[in-house]
């Protein structure tokens, strides 16, 4: 078998899409994007085919050592992302070749079922306990919500406590043991965030997510010695070998590397065993599409240390196309009692509406987050 063409498609909401055709007619699908920088992941997928066309797709180890090591630069979040879409779609060849889901050929499953949690919001006045009290009556376990809006290095005793009454009004609309996560969104410097973190800790939460920017590993080691609460960070963070010393410090209790961001499939599966090693929980970031979801739902199959999975369905980012307008089975993700089956079809497990993919990649999109600015004018975290 060898791979004949690397097609791609910019859809709604704000996804990439990519798929890899083969000689024989199996074909597989994959999701490789950054968000807001669709078009430049585009472009990488594009360049990285180069290496591939005209390659056995069943060797996927060797082409990502290829699509890795085979230029001089490597790493980042646009470099990784592109690896991590045509990864899922070589595991989905390869599934599909072999008429089994992906997760048979990681080792078998070791669970039948994965917990999920519903994002509600948070980082603006909303009314966060009607959207946490209608995901626990819609049957979730958990939510996450967003901590602050932007905050500065120093701020006002008054941002502290809007937080905590937001996270206490979730909890009076649920029950004690709802799991109530956190986002701080890498958003909140060093000072206000050790003061966050100390004051949360009486609400215990499930967990907070990154309390600082990942990259500020010092201010890291400052959180950590003033909160109990279990911390969770790595949707910024794109490979193994960035998760290191996270691990080696024990920076974190929950790694969250994307399957569409963090190398896919291949090095996901890597980084959770890195973090199985040193008990370390894995909660994959995806805020994304269905193939993304499923292409987590493959490792969290196999992976001890999955402990729950994030899933967009109806999130505010999907407003007029959602996860499964994209797939033809809707019911392929059918969330009950907070969890979500795992994917027992081959390969990734869904199939993907081509008809509907290509049509909506003619209307494509230019979705870019939002730019946030401080009282004085400088430009603040988002």
């Amino acid at each position: 078998m060898k791979i004949t063409r690397i097609e791609t498609f910019v859809v709604p909401p704000r996804w990439l899409f990519v798929k890899i055709e083969t000689d024989e007619g199996v074909s597989g699908w994959g999701e490789p994007v950054v968000e807001g920088r669709a078009h430049t992941v585009r472009a990488a997928v594009e360049e990285l085919s180069d290496l591939l066309i005209g390659r056995d797709p069943a060797r996927i180890e060797d082409l990502w050592q290829v699509m890795h090591r085979g230029g001089f630069y490597r790493g980042g979040a646009v470099f990784m992302s592109a690896i991590a879409g045509i990864d899922q779609a070589l595991w989905d060849i390869k599934g599909r070749a072999l008429g089994v889901p992906v997760h048979q050929l990681l080792g078998g499953p070791v669970r039948d079922r994965m917990r999920v949690y519903s994002w509600i919001g948070g980082d603006r006045p909303d009314d966060v306990a009607q959207a946490a009290r209608a995901a626990h009556a819609a049957g979730f376990t958990a939510v996450k919500m967003n901590a602050t809006e932007e905050m500065s290095y120093l701020d006002v005793p008054s941002k502290i406590t809007a937080v905590l009454a937001r996270v206490q009004a979730v909890r009076d609309a649920t029950t004690p043991d709802f799991g109530i996560a956190v986002d701080f969104h890498g958003r909140v410097h060093l000072p206000m965030a050790r003061v966050l973190a100390r004051e949360l800790d009486a609400l215990h939460l499930l967990f907070i997510e990154e309390p600082v920017l990942s990259e500020n590993i010092e201010a890291l080691r400052e959180v950590r010695r003033v909160t109990t609460t279990p911390i969770a960070l790595g949707e910024r963070l794109y490979s193994r070998w960035e998760f290191k010393t996270v691990l080696q410090e024990g920076l974190a209790d929950i790694l969250q590397p994307d399957l569409s961001h963090a190398g896919g499939i291949t090095e996901v599966r890597k980084i959770a065993a890195m973090a199985e090693a040193y008990d370390v929980a894995l909660a994959p970031h995806c805020p994304l599409g269905p193939i993304a979801l499923a292409a987590c739902l493959q490792v969290d199959a196999v992976a001890h240390n999955a402990a729950i999975q994030e899933q967009s369905l109806g999130i505010h980012y999907n407003q007029g196309s959602d996860l499964l307008d994209y797939v033809t089975d809707r019911e392929v993700f059918a969330y009950a009692d907070g969890f979500v089956p795992i994917p027992t079809g081959v390969g990734l497990g869904i199939e993907v509406n081509e008809r509907y993919v290509r049509e909506q990649s003619g209307i494509g999109h230019r979705w870019r987050n939002p730019l946030w600015r401080h009282a004085d004018g400088s430009v603040a975290e988002w």
